[in-house]
């Protein structure tokens, strides 16, 4: 039995950009979609449960499903004190394969901009959290095409990577992993302007691409995979990988703190607020 994709709507577009991404999510994968609001959970449980019926969560709930379409979603009220941990509980409950929230509002158009439950959820939730960019429901036409994924070889990054294969391997798409080398001032040539790949020592260069192709080799034979080496400022690379063809850039936790919990690190902390494409934080891995 596959397990759920938990979107989280409530009310406002943000939660309707949730709903873009986790159907497409689901319709690669062919996991069911359940789409959930929370609402206030009072003193009264039945008289909370009725008004949640007909009130302002009903009507999330009804503009999620005109959002979706067929996609043959489940749609839910959860009362909880709070929607991060409303969701939470509910994606543990299910077993979720992973969360999906929207941007916070005032985040640039475009952009992923993770805040209020999003950024809850990034501390500390069980299963892998995807972000959707503000605005992605207007992207009708957006397919996912190619799976990113920002490979660094440290624990932490190979696990990035097992949750992006797993993803790639079931939806049949291929995959790229972008591993960033940082550009440092001290190799530039002053007398010369030239490509940053040229300024970084070869034995970085070469330690780099070895690291690459080794994570390349471990994948799944079924898995169409490429790797790609970037030069520059870390998050700034990756947060552009839009550019280099990918439609979903994945990445690791920090590497410590409890294992299999999302905690967001220096690099996913930056991600999930202005990269170009969806973010999904993957847990702590356990090796």
């Amino acid at each position: 039995m596959t397990a759920p994709i938990v979107a989280g709507v409530d009310g406002t577009g943000s939660g309707l950009d949730a709903v873009a991404l986790a159907v497409r999510l689901a319709q690669l994968t062919g996991d069911p979609l359940i789409v959930a609001c929370v609402y206030p959970e009072g003193r009264n449980s039945s008289l909370d449960a009725a008004a949640a019926a007909h009130g302002p969560a009903a009507k999330a709930l009804e503009a999620a499903s005109e959002l979706a379409g067929e996609a043959g979603a489940e749609y839910r009220t959860v009362p909880s004190s709070s929607p991060a941990r409303g969701l939470a509980e509910l994606a543990e409950e299910e077993g979720a394969a992973m969360l999906v929230a929207g941007s916070h509002r005032g985040g640039a158009f475009g952009r992923v901009a993770s805040g209020g439950t999003a950024e809850r959820l990034l501390h500390g939730s069980g299963c892998p959290v995807a972000v959707a960019p503000r605005g992605y429901r207007k992207r009708a036409t957006d397919k996912l095409r190619r799976v990113g994924v920002a490979f660094a070889d440290t624990p932490d990054g190979h696990e990035a990577v097992r949750h992006a294969a797993d993803l790639a391997e079931r939806s049949g798409l291929p995959l790229t992993l972008f591993s960033v080398v940082a550009v440092h001032a001290n190799w530039f040539v002053p007398e010369a302007v030239r490509p940053e790949e040229e300024t970084i020592p070869v034995e970085v260069r070469k330690d780099a691409q070895e690291a690459l192709d080794r994570a390349l080799a471990g994948l799944p034979d079924g898995v169409r995979a490429t790797g790609q080496l970037l030069y520059g400022e870390v998050v700034d690379e990756l947060s552009m990988v839009g550019e280099q063809g990918a439609d979903l850039l994945i990445c690791g936790s920090r590497g410590y703190g409890p294992v299999r919990r999302v905690l967001l690190g220096t690099v996913s902390a930056a991600l999930v607020r202005q990269a170009s494409v969806p973010v999904l934080v993957v847990p702590r891995g356990g090796g």
